[in-house]
């Protein structure tokens, strides 16, 4: 990543939250370290609490001494971050406040200004409604919309139609921090800057597409929250389905935001629908319960604090999705993701058809493996393809194996430090670049594909089927894949 050669204010919302204090200030503590920020590029933390802006730089020493070891004996950027940093005391919700931003010289001097918005969706119209009124929405100024952008189509819309009034669609920038991952942007390096794969990239020679994303925690004291989303919603209508469009997409004509967002586009348009009968044979949900991970007894959903027995919200998801275009024409593309599972992981795999005959022994048959590619997204980030092999030695006839070809990140790139999502995705908002990034007409119709299964899960009295914590999701969903012959790609 080159540096961000303009200074600019990043003036965060939700400055002392959570999300800002794991994720958005060590990101930009990262980049700072990294010598990828401007000399005069402030860090303006605004929220409702009244804090001196030396208390909020306390706060801040001690999230990096949490989050970001490195920085532990690191003075020099620290003393050179700190001198960035300055807070802004803003009710999201008084327009008045929004005039300390003027007063805090925000956006002076003709800078460019991202505003990123880390509260609830439910306040970013009266923010961006309060930054217009005090002219802090010009065509230099960007606003940065963390996910969920509502709970279905309609408040979706409703919230990027309070935005819009105020901001145009280049300067909003919703954002998912899994396209920031390195081995996801390798993916379109894999498939467009390689003859080898792009070739291969299609139903004539793949069987199936596997993206999982597997999570061993449960909801972590936010039952509150996760029972209002579930993971159609806090998963599915998001990561898996971005993921999904970056592998199935057509190659763009350029590198650019449009191009690539208008491939990512005719995707979505081209899945096709789920709804009525047609969710109970092709999708699966579920409930963890009580189980063992990792030797240690865990709760269930519903054994958590504040939960609510009669709640149906589900905690997993399995589904079959289907392409209808040429390229993926019968090709099934198999999406999961659960809280409480076996392990923690998110991979993509290209399951490769069979060769159309075999010319090798019965011995080597029978261990004859279709090749595979496997993008593994955390928790570390490589990528192997699973070739077959002769096992070496003078035996009579030809002895095969599967052996695979490992890319580790971590490995071929030994000096160099894999930057988190947040550190890419911040420094291509700075640098006015929505590559990856969602338009929002790729978010409506990911909200419409979304909401056609849902409804059709709330047209019914049954329950999400119970699974083990610790396990891999409900039995039905084993058999999702079986019944079309294949398995999952971890069975």
């Amino acid at each position: 990543m080159k540096a961000s050669l303009k200074a600019c204010d990043v003036v965060i919302f939700g400055g002392g939250g959570d999300l800002a204090m794991r994720k958005l200030l060590p990101a930009l503590y990262h980049l700072d370290m990294d010598g990828l920020l401007a000399p005069t590029t402030r860090i303006i933390g605004a929220s409702r609490r009244e804090v001196a802006t030396e208390e909020y730089q306390t706060k801040i020493r001690a999230a990096l001494d949490e989050f970001v070891p490195s920085s532990i004996g690191d003075d020099k950027t620290w003393q050179r971050f700190k001198q960035r940093l300055s807070y802004v005391s803003v009710d999201a919700q008084q327009e008045s406040d929004f005039a300390r931003l003027n007063e805090h010289q925000v956006g002076g001097d003709d800078r460019d200004v991202v505003f990123y918005l880390a509260t609830s969706p439910d306040l970013f119209g009266s923010i961006c409604s309060s930054l217009a009124s005090h002219g802090l929405n010009a065509d230099r100024m960007r606003v940065v919309l963390e996910k969920p952008l509502g709970r279905d189509l309609a408040s979706s819309r409703a919230i990027n139609d309070e935005v819009m009034k105020n901001f145009n669609e280049q300067q909003a920038f919703r954002i998912d921090h899994y396209l920031g991952k390195e081995t996801v942007q390798n993916l379109l390096a894999i498939r467009f800057g390689n003859t080898l794969f792009e070739p291969l990239w299609d139903s004539a020679h793949i069987d199936n597409v596997q993206i999982t994303v597997s999570e061993t925690v449960g909801v972590e004291g936010r039952w509150g929250y996760y029972d209002n989303a579930g993971a159609m919603r806090d998963m599915v209508q998001n990561h898996l389905i971005q993921l999904l469009c970056l592998v199935a997409m057509e190659p763009p004509g350029r590198m650019d935001a449009d191009s690539v967002r208008d491939e990512k586009i005719k995707v979505l348009k081209a899945l096709r629908p789920i709804a009525g009968a047609n969710a109970y044979t092709k999708t699966v949900r579920g409930q963890y319960a009580k189980g063992m991970i990792k030797g240690k007894d865990v709760k269930g959903y519903f054994d958590e604090e504040g939960s609510n027995p009669n709640s149906r919200t589900e905690t997993f998801v399995a589904l079959r999705a289907d392409i209808d275009n040429w390229r993926w024409a019968g090709v099934p593309f198999y999406l999961r993701t659960g809280k409480r599972l076996g392990q923690r992981y998110s991979e993509i795999v290209i399951q490769y058809k069979a060769v159309p005959h075999s010319i090798f022994s019965d011995e080597s048959n029978r261990q004859l493996q279709r090749n595979q590619l496997v993008i593994r997204l955390q928790p570390e980030e490589k990528i192997s393809l699973t070739v077959m092999n002769k096992v070496p030695g003078a035996s009579e006839g030809m002895n095969l194996q599967p052996v695979d070809l490992n890319l580790s990140l971590t490995e071929a790139f030994n000096d160099k430090r894999s930057p988190e999502a947040y550190e890419r995705l911040l420094l291509d908002v700075m640098r006015n670049d929505a590559t990856l990034f969602m338009r929002y007409d790729e978010v409506e119709a990911a909200w419409k594909w979304v909401d056609g299964i849902m409804s059709a899960w709330n047209q019914t009295s049954e329950r999400p089927k119970e699974y083990a914590s610790g396990s891999w999701g409900p039995a039905a969903s084993m058999a999702l894949p079986i019944k079309d012959g294949r398995n999952w790609h971890d069975y």
